[in-house]
């Protein structure tokens, strides 16, 4: 018999684990009765010599011992992790239940009986129980260490999906301290089946079933080519196990370099349920082969993705131009090793220094420009700081902008938030404004004052990036709870970072200016459940980390928007991405101009004036109310 079928053979066993413990306990004692009778009347004697009740007697002393062990809970110890806390209850209970039994037996006049048989056996039943726990617990960790190829702890995994993923999962994880029990696959004609030596056992749905019957420590989900859908509806399934939940790298990460092998956590990509947009990969090569890039906040959560989608389509240069110095040493070095072949500018630099962002702009001559660098924290910019949301929101964006029209760039590209519309706080008020600004230059380009195309692009919420609610999540489960969450009915638009970035590399290959570019990002996803599905992936339940509810924070909204009421859509060719043509009068764009004016002018400007000139610009502003969330 294999190691692996007798594995199979214990894990099918295992759900009768007491009442087979019980059995054993029972045979082993009534083995020791007739040990402890041959040591102390010899072999010559130790069948003949006994009294013609021996058989009784014997059945009595079974009936006893297997009540004193069901009454202390020793058919409820696990004999694979049997050590010194197990021989101490065996003791206890062998002592109990040898001296009820002599007890009894000296009560009832059994005479025949041998004084030295009744005192013994208690001792040769321990020493015999000890022994076979001992043994199986041997046998177990070598069974383990011969299935892994380490004889250190292994992980019993569950494999959702049985198609050739799974079968190159196994093969390279099974040295790896993982042994996989079995596989489940919807395929009905796959059922009985067997990959790699494991059997297919179910379907799906009866993921938590078989985690329950064979000691399932882990999920993995293995359905790299199934839809978004698809890998969701699996990834509910496996979190229904209430056991932690790791998956193989989706299609799109096997074709980057990524081997099936290498199974991750759950990343939020993951969690959104949702088919990526398909873009105009000819297009975007097009308009970004061999041409110099430069992007702005290089550094942040977008701007580090846009540098890595830009460079698969090889520029002819990348200007990196970033404030935080270690965010643009991090970006800098990830590009050198994956894409060596690229030069790079590297630029510690501000959006709010027109001198720099000038010289910058003449000297490297850039023809694309992704203008990522923002102010984006909500809470963070609506008190005392919200002079510095617009310098660098607005301002930042005018001149980087003006500077990429000087230098005669082709595109410049925005990148812009649900948040701008209807805005409720200063953060969205300023990315409104800088929306206006690209409009207003948009409009000074089409009377023949330059070339360059000016567009943004208008996204929801970006899921893993700085300051979502996915890392502070993981976070706090892993501090073990509270997850909080600002209000029960609290929604947003969500996004992947990589599908952020394709949106606005596409923007920039078709926009032909004064665009914003918005992204049909389908039904708006609950907090709350994404804080529930992340508990539960993480192999935990909600009486385990618990949710609690801290209220909306100063300029916070429950539900985002994508368009205004004012703003008019048109389709492009691509299914998911439409066009909003804002409604931008020439009244406002002289407004734009009076508030850069304004701004431009000071270093410093208290909240409630910042508020009140973003009002007169963005009429739609107004600040929301902060209720509590009970």
């Amino acid at each position: 018999m294999s190691w692996h079928t007798l594995d199979t053979l214990l894990t099918r066993i295992r759900p009768h684990r007491e009442p087979l413990a019980l059995a054993i306990d029972a045979a082993v004692i009534a083995a020791c009765w007739n040990i402890t009778y041959l040591f102390r009347l010899g072999f010559e004697r130790g069948w003949s010599a006994r009294p013609s009740y021996d058989g009784w007697v014997l059945a009595g002393l079974l009936a006893l011992y297997v009540a004193v062990f069901a009454a202390l809970k020793v058919p409820k110890g696990m004999w694979r992790f049997s050590g010194f806390g197990e021989v101490q209850r065996l003791t206890f209970a062998c002592a109990i239940a040898g001296l009820l039994g002599a007890v009894g037996v000296l009560m009832a006049q059994l005479v025949q009986v041998p004084r030295a048989v009744l005192a013994l056996h208690p001792v040769v039943s321990l020493m015999g129980l000890a022994m076979v726990r001992i043994g199986y617990r041997m046998l177990y960790e070598h069974m383990r260490g011969r299935l892994s190829g380490s004889m250190h702890e292994t992980r019993r995994a569950l494999v959702l999906g049985a198609g050739d993923a799974a079968k190159l999962l196994m093969a390279g994880i099974q040295h790896h301290g993982w042994v996989v029990v079995g596989l489940l696959d919807d395929n009905p004609r796959k059922l009985g089946a067997r990959i790699g030596g494991v059997p297919v056992l179910g379907d799906l749905e009866s993921a938590p079933r078989w985690a329950e019957v064979h000691g399932i420590t882990h999920l993995i989900v293995a359905m790299p080519s199934a839809s978004a859908a698809q890998r969701r509806r699996a990834l509910d399934l496996a979190a229904a196990t209430g056991l932690p939940v790791v998956t193989v790298p989706t299609a799109a990460e096997l074709r980057e370099g990524q081997a099936v092998a290498q199974v991750r956590d759950i990343e939020p990509d993951d969690l959104l349920g949702r088919a990526p947009v398909q873009l105009d990969e000819g297009g975007i090569s097009e308009c970004l082969s061999g041409k110099v890039v430069l992007i702005t906040g290089a550094g942040g959560s977008i701007g580090s993705e846009l540098c890595r989608q830009v460079a698969r389509y090889g520029p002819l240069k990348l200007v990196l131009y970033e404030l935080s110095e270690f965010a643009l040493y991090r970006i800098e070095q990830e590009l050198g090793e994956l894409f060596p072949h690229i030069p790079l500018v590297r630029l510690v630099g501000d959006v709010r220094d027109p001198e720099h962002l000038a010289a910058t702009f003449a000297r490297l001559r850039p023809q694309v420009v992704f203008h990522a660098a923002a102010y984006k924290h909500v809470p963070l910019m609506e008190e005392d700081n919200a002079f510095s949301a617009l310098r660098n929101n607005t301002l930042g964006t005018w001149r980087a902008a003006s500077a990429a029209a000087a230098a005669g760039a082709e595109r410049f590209v925005l990148i812009s938030t649900d948040k701008a519309v209807n805005p409720t706080n200063v953060m969205g008020a300023t990315k409104r404004a800088a929306e206006m600004v690209i409009s207003r230059l948009a409009a000074r380009m089409a009377a023949g004052e330059g070339r360059t195309r000016f567009m943004a692009v208008r996204f929801g919420n970006v899921l893993g990036s700085s300051g979502s609610v996915i890392p502070k999540f993981k976070e706090q489960i892993a501090r073990g709870g509270p997850v909080t969450v600002t209000h029960p009915d609290i929604t947003r638009f969500f996004m992947t970072i990589p599908e952020a970035a394709r949106l606005v590399v596409q923007a920039g290959a078709i926009g032909e200016g004064g665009q914003v570019f918005v992204l049909d990002m389908g039904e708006p996803v609950k907090i709350v459940d994404l804080a529930r599905d992340l508990i539960r992936l993480s192999g935990h339940t909600l009486a385990e980390i618990p949710i609690a509810f801290s209220g909306l924070r100063p300029g916070e909204k429950l539900f985002e928007e994508l368009l205004a009421d004012a703003d008019a859509t048109l389709p492009t060719r691509f299914e998911r991405l439409r066009i909003a043509r804002l409604d931008a009068s020439a009244s406002s764009l002289d407004e734009v101009q009076l508030l850069l004016d304004w701004a431009a002018g000071r270093s410093s400007a208290p909240d409630d004036e910042v508020r009140e000139r973003l009002a007169r610009l963005v009429p739609e502003y107004r600040p929301a109310r902060i209720r509590s969330a009970g």
